[in-house]
Protein backbone atom coordinates (compact mmCIF):
# COMPACT_ATOMS: atom_id res chain seq x y z
CA UNK A 1 0.00 0.00 0.00
CA UNK A 2 1.28 3.46 -0.52
CA UNK A 3 1.24 6.12 0.79
CA UNK A 4 -2.10 8.15 -0.64
CA UNK A 5 -3.62 4.91 -2.19
CA UNK A 6 -6.54 4.00 -0.25
CA UNK A 7 -9.70 6.18 1.03
CA UNK A 8 -12.01 4.75 3.84
CA UNK A 9 -15.48 3.93 4.66
CA UNK A 10 -17.32 7.08 5.24
CA UNK A 11 -17.94 9.63 2.97
CA UNK A 12 -16.64 13.42 3.68
CA UNK A 13 -18.93 15.69 5.56
CA UNK A 14 -18.40 19.52 5.13
CA UNK A 15 -19.11 21.45 7.80
CA UNK A 16 -18.14 25.39 7.70
CA UNK A 17 -17.67 27.68 11.12
CA UNK A 18 -16.00 24.70 13.34
CA UNK A 19 -12.50 26.76 13.86
CA UNK A 20 -11.86 30.59 13.93
CA UNK A 21 -8.57 31.43 11.63
CA UNK A 22 -5.53 28.90 10.53
CA UNK A 23 -3.36 30.79 12.87
CA UNK A 24 -5.00 29.60 15.85
CA UNK A 25 -2.32 26.86 17.28
CA UNK A 26 -2.88 23.16 17.35
CA UNK A 27 -3.93 22.26 20.78
CA UNK A 28 -3.67 19.24 23.11
CA UNK A 29 -6.40 17.87 25.76
CA UNK A 30 -4.85 19.07 28.61
CA UNK A 31 -4.19 22.60 26.91
CA UNK A 32 -0.60 22.33 25.26
CA UNK A 33 0.30 23.96 22.57
CA UNK A 34 1.41 20.90 20.09
CA UNK A 35 4.76 22.20 18.46
CA UNK A 36 4.71 19.44 15.40
CA UNK A 37 5.16 16.15 14.57
CA UNK A 38 8.24 13.85 14.56
CA UNK A 39 8.17 10.38 12.77
CA UNK A 40 11.28 8.37 13.57
CA UNK A 41 12.23 5.54 11.48
CA UNK A 42 14.11 3.06 13.38
CA UNK A 43 15.11 -0.70 13.31
CA UNK A 44 15.08 -3.21 16.13
CA UNK A 45 17.95 -4.63 14.01
CA UNK A 46 20.21 -1.04 14.42
CA UNK A 47 22.55 -0.68 17.08
CA UNK A 48 22.48 3.16 16.62
CA UNK A 49 18.34 3.15 17.38
CA UNK A 50 17.69 2.55 20.85
CA UNK A 51 18.88 6.09 21.87
CA UNK A 52 16.64 6.98 19.70
CA UNK A 53 13.44 4.88 20.33
CA UNK A 54 14.47 6.73 24.26
CA UNK A 55 14.51 9.93 23.01
CA UNK A 56 11.16 9.23 21.22
CA UNK A 57 9.44 8.37 24.52
CA UNK A 58 10.57 11.33 26.17
CA UNK A 59 8.61 13.21 23.18
CA UNK A 60 5.74 10.98 23.98
CA UNK A 61 5.63 12.08 27.50
CA UNK A 62 6.25 15.73 27.02
CA UNK A 63 3.02 15.38 25.36
CA UNK A 64 3.37 18.60 22.93
CA UNK A 65 4.36 16.72 19.79
CA UNK A 66 2.77 14.19 17.59
CA UNK A 67 5.61 11.37 18.19
CA UNK A 68 5.27 8.41 15.62
CA UNK A 69 7.52 5.60 14.88
CA UNK A 70 7.93 3.84 11.91
CA UNK A 71 9.98 0.21 12.26
CA UNK A 72 11.52 -0.13 8.59
CA UNK A 73 12.45 -3.45 7.13
CA UNK A 74 16.02 -2.89 5.51
CA UNK A 75 17.84 -3.98 8.60
CA UNK A 76 16.45 -7.44 8.91
CA UNK A 77 19.02 -9.41 6.74
CA UNK A 78 21.61 -8.23 9.63
CA UNK A 79 19.88 -11.65 11.32
CA UNK A 80 16.85 -10.54 13.09
CA UNK A 81 13.47 -9.30 11.53
CA UNK A 82 11.66 -6.38 12.92
CA UNK A 83 8.42 -7.41 14.93
CA UNK A 84 6.94 -4.23 14.02
CA UNK A 85 8.67 -3.28 10.52
CA UNK A 86 6.81 -3.38 7.21
CA UNK A 87 7.62 -2.79 3.79
CA UNK A 88 4.75 0.13 3.96
CA UNK A 89 7.07 2.28 6.76
CA UNK A 90 10.07 1.72 4.59
CA UNK A 91 8.22 3.45 1.84
CA UNK A 92 7.11 6.67 3.54
CA UNK A 93 10.91 6.81 4.23
CA UNK A 94 12.35 6.79 1.03
CA UNK A 95 9.37 9.13 -0.47
CA UNK A 96 10.90 11.20 2.14
CA UNK A 97 13.87 11.06 0.95
CA UNK A 98 13.04 12.18 -2.81
CA UNK A 99 11.18 15.03 -1.20
CA UNK A 100 14.20 15.84 0.55
CA UNK A 101 16.45 15.63 -2.78
CA UNK A 102 18.43 12.82 -0.34
CA UNK A 103 19.71 9.69 -2.34
CA UNK A 104 19.37 7.34 0.36
CA UNK A 105 17.79 6.85 4.03
CA UNK A 106 19.13 5.88 7.68
CA UNK A 107 18.56 4.90 10.93
CA UNK A 108 17.65 6.47 13.65
CA UNK A 109 16.25 9.54 11.10
CA UNK A 110 13.56 11.77 12.22
CA UNK A 111 11.56 13.69 9.95
CA UNK A 112 10.26 16.77 11.07
CA UNK A 113 6.58 18.52 10.36
CA UNK A 114 7.26 16.77 6.69
CA UNK A 115 9.84 19.22 6.04
CA UNK A 116 13.24 18.22 7.44
CA UNK A 117 15.22 15.56 9.39
CA UNK A 118 17.42 15.21 11.70
CA UNK A 119 19.47 12.29 13.97
CA UNK A 120 16.40 10.60 15.70
CA UNK A 121 18.44 10.47 18.68
CA UNK A 122 19.70 13.91 19.30
CA UNK A 123 16.93 14.87 21.46
CA UNK A 124 17.64 18.81 21.84
CA UNK A 125 18.53 19.18 17.66
CA UNK A 126 14.23 17.79 17.53
CA UNK A 127 13.21 20.64 19.85
CA UNK A 128 15.27 22.99 18.24
CA UNK A 129 13.90 22.94 14.90
CA UNK A 130 10.99 22.57 15.72
CA UNK A 131 10.76 25.43 17.64
CA UNK A 132 12.39 27.04 14.79
CA UNK A 133 10.17 26.00 12.12
CA UNK A 134 7.11 27.15 14.39
CA UNK A 135 8.77 30.73 14.56
CA UNK A 136 9.71 30.80 10.64
CA UNK A 137 5.77 29.77 10.39
CA UNK A 138 6.47 26.23 9.09
CA UNK A 139 5.13 24.72 12.40
CA UNK A 140 1.10 23.45 12.56
CA UNK A 141 -1.11 26.34 11.27
CA UNK A 142 -4.35 24.81 10.63
CA UNK A 143 -6.37 23.13 13.74
CA UNK A 144 -7.40 19.33 13.52
CA UNK A 145 -9.20 17.66 16.56
CA UNK A 146 -9.75 13.97 16.83
CA UNK A 147 -12.28 12.32 19.72
CA UNK A 148 -14.06 9.28 20.55
CA UNK A 149 -17.55 10.11 20.71
CA UNK A 150 -19.10 6.65 21.05
CA UNK A 151 -18.72 4.34 18.36
CA UNK A 152 -17.46 7.18 15.99
CA UNK A 153 -14.02 8.77 15.82
CA UNK A 154 -14.67 12.23 14.72
CA UNK A 155 -12.16 14.43 12.99
CA UNK A 156 -12.52 17.95 12.35
CA UNK A 157 -10.29 20.15 10.56
CA UNK A 158 -9.82 23.89 10.50
CA UNK A 159 -9.63 26.71 7.94
CA UNK A 160 -6.14 27.47 6.12
CA UNK A 161 -4.76 27.68 2.96
CA UNK A 162 -3.96 25.43 0.40
CA UNK A 163 -4.93 21.44 0.15
CA UNK A 164 -3.99 18.49 1.62
CA UNK A 165 -4.57 14.86 2.61
CA UNK A 166 -5.95 14.35 5.77
CA UNK A 167 -3.94 10.87 6.51
CA UNK A 168 -4.78 8.68 9.78
CA UNK A 169 -1.65 6.54 10.97
CA UNK A 170 -2.51 3.45 13.52
CA UNK A 171 -0.07 2.62 16.05
CA UNK A 172 0.33 0.48 18.99
CA UNK A 173 1.07 2.31 21.88
CA UNK A 174 3.64 0.70 23.81
CA UNK A 175 5.22 -2.75 23.02
CA UNK A 176 8.75 -4.23 24.52
CA UNK A 177 10.58 -6.67 22.66
CA UNK A 178 12.87 -9.22 23.25
CA UNK A 179 15.77 -8.91 20.29
CA UNK A 180 17.21 -12.29 20.42
CA UNK A 181 19.40 -11.68 17.34
CA UNK A 182 21.51 -8.82 15.43
CA UNK A 183 23.08 -5.81 16.33
CA UNK A 184 20.43 -5.50 19.45
CA UNK A 185 20.69 -9.36 20.37
CA UNK A 186 19.80 -9.63 24.25
CA UNK A 187 18.03 -6.78 24.87
CA UNK A 188 14.85 -6.26 25.71
CA UNK A 189 13.59 -2.81 24.20
CA UNK A 190 10.38 -0.33 24.94
CA UNK A 191 8.64 0.98 21.76
CA UNK A 192 6.64 3.81 21.70
CA UNK A 193 3.75 5.00 18.69
CA UNK A 194 5.02 1.93 16.50
CA UNK A 195 2.95 2.69 13.51
CA UNK A 196 0.81 -0.30 12.24
CA UNK A 197 -0.69 0.89 9.17
CA UNK A 198 -1.24 4.61 7.11
CA UNK A 199 -4.40 5.20 5.31
CA UNK A 200 -5.78 8.50 3.21
CA UNK A 201 -9.19 9.17 4.22
CA UNK A 202 -9.95 12.39 1.88
CA UNK A 203 -9.33 15.72 1.20
CA UNK A 204 -9.33 18.99 2.63
CA UNK A 205 -9.40 21.99 0.29
CA UNK A 206 -8.96 24.69 3.00
CA UNK A 207 -12.31 25.08 4.20
CA UNK A 208 -13.22 23.22 7.51
CA UNK A 209 -14.51 19.84 7.25
CA UNK A 210 -15.74 16.95 9.39
CA UNK A 211 -14.82 12.76 8.95
CA UNK A 212 -16.34 10.00 10.43
CA UNK A 213 -14.60 6.94 11.23
CA UNK A 214 -15.64 3.76 13.10
CA UNK A 215 -14.65 3.27 16.89
CA UNK A 216 -13.56 -0.68 16.04
CA UNK A 217 -10.84 0.95 13.61
CA UNK A 218 -8.71 1.13 16.86
CA UNK A 219 -10.66 -1.59 19.32
CA UNK A 220 -10.74 -4.52 17.00
CA UNK A 221 -7.78 -3.93 14.12
CA UNK A 222 -4.91 -5.76 15.39
CA UNK A 223 -4.69 -4.01 18.66
CA UNK A 224 -4.21 -0.81 17.44
CA UNK A 225 -4.39 1.40 20.42
CA UNK A 226 -4.56 5.17 19.14
CA UNK A 227 -3.71 6.80 15.68
CA UNK A 228 -2.95 10.60 14.34
CA UNK A 229 -4.55 11.97 12.10
CA UNK A 230 -2.31 14.01 10.07
CA UNK A 231 -3.15 17.37 7.38
CA UNK A 232 -0.38 16.47 4.93
CA UNK A 233 0.27 18.07 1.48
CA UNK A 234 1.57 15.85 -1.47
CA UNK A 235 4.50 17.36 -3.83
CA UNK A 236 3.21 14.57 -6.12
CA UNK A 237 0.74 11.36 -6.25
CA UNK A 238 3.38 9.68 -4.33
CA UNK A 239 5.69 12.02 -2.69
CA UNK A 240 4.19 13.28 0.79
CA UNK A 241 5.43 17.32 1.96
CA UNK A 242 4.81 19.56 4.89
CA UNK A 243 2.34 18.85 7.82
CA UNK A 244 0.45 21.62 8.47
CA UNK A 245 -2.25 20.01 11.10
CA UNK A 246 -2.01 17.28 13.49
CA UNK A 247 -3.89 15.33 16.46
CA UNK A 248 -3.45 11.95 18.10
CA UNK A 249 -6.57 10.41 20.01
CA UNK A 250 -6.46 6.86 21.89
CA UNK A 251 -8.62 3.77 22.38
CA UNK A 252 -9.36 3.39 26.18
CA UNK A 253 -10.38 5.63 29.28
CA UNK A 254 -7.50 8.33 28.33
CA UNK A 255 -9.39 9.21 24.54
CA UNK A 256 -6.57 11.45 23.77
CA UNK A 257 -2.73 12.17 24.11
Amino acid sequence: MTFADRYFLRPVAMAFGLFAAASVPAMAEDGKVIKGVVELFTSQGCSSCPPADAALKKLVDDGDVVALSYHVDYWNYLGWKDTLASSENTDRQYAYARMLGRSGVYTPQAILNGRDHVNGANLQAIKSRLDIMKAAGKGLAVPVEAKINGDEISIKVGAGDGKANVVVVYFDRAKVVDVQKGENSGKKISYWHAVRDIQTIGMWDGKPATFTLPATVLTEQRGKSGCAVLLQSMKDAETPGAIIGATAVLAGPQGKL
